[in-house]
């Protein structure tokens, strides 16, 4: 009997396919990267929620320290994996499977916690206290988190967020969780909409051939049908919204 696709079938299927499974690029990771001080071959890295670790290689090809990937697929962990060994960097890189809300990493063991389009998923607060405490006294965080940029928006945009499960805030707002949270804020800066083109050109090929592959399954039609929603929302709306990067420092008590 032939298995019914789920969402999260799906969701890997096509994210699999990708370099990266949301809006960024080499340059905006470089870029936050610019920011961060005293990083060596003894640093230590997490990227949480890394997907199948496009920005994690560009960070190992940018800093001299170890990194460790986690996210709750194993079939993104595997990918990370062969990677990093292609690149020659399988003795600094290494992807586990694990959750971003329940680490279990030893305390204060990181110089630099990194998250990129995915801190959202556990919420931008309880992300931010959550791995403070894996972090060394001075090591920084640097995350990047879908926010509001104005503080009025349109009603369909507002909804769609909304029902997607993600609270989206202000920059404003998210800099002074950051603060509550322990960290000193270094940075924050919006990702330009090639981004979003990084993410959805691909991402629109793929949903296509995942169309052809499974013809007439009304699964795979909803699925695309809300990948080809949030593309025009973002084309409609997109002065009102972003992803931002937040860099933060932690507090030495």
């Amino acid at each position: 009997m032939k298995k019914e696709l789920s969402m999260i079938d799906l969701l890997l299927e096509i994210h699999l396919g990708l370099e990266r499974e949301g809006p960024g690029s080499p340059e905006m990771t470089v870029k936050a990267l610019s920011f961060i001080d005293h990083l060596d071959k003894i640093s230590r890295v997490a990227d949480l929620g890394c997907g199948s670790g496009g920005q994690t290689m560009v960070l190992a090809q940018n800093i001299a320290g170890s990194i460790v990937g986690v996210d709750q697929f194993p079939e993104f962990i595997n990918k990370l994996n062969k990677n990093a060994q292609k690149l020659n960097l399988g003795e600094r890189v290494s992807g586990i499977v694990g959750s971003m809300e329940n680490l279990t990493f030893q305390k204060e063991e990181f110089d630099l916690i990194w998250s990129e389009g995915a801190i959202d998923g556990i919420g931008f607060e309880m992300g931010l206290n959550h791995w403070n405490g894996f972090l060394k006294k001075n090591g920084y965080v640097a995350v990047t988190c879908p926010s509001w940029f104005t503080d009025e928006r349109p009603a369909e945009i507002e909804k769609f967020w909304s029902d997607a499960g993600c609270g989206l805030d202000t920059i404003g707002h998210n800099i002074s969780i950051m603060q509550k949270a322990g960290y000193i804020p270094v940075a924050a800066f919006a990702l330009p909409e090639k981004c979003w083109d990084n993410y959805f050109i691909p991402r629109a090929a793929v949903d296509k051939a995942v169309l052809e592959k499974y013809p007439g399954d009304k699964t795979v039609e909803d699925y695309v049908e809300s990948d080809r929603y949030e593309m025009e929302l973002y084309s409609k709306y997109n002065q009102y919204y972003g992803y931002v990067f937040y860099i933060g420092k932690k507090i030495m008590i």
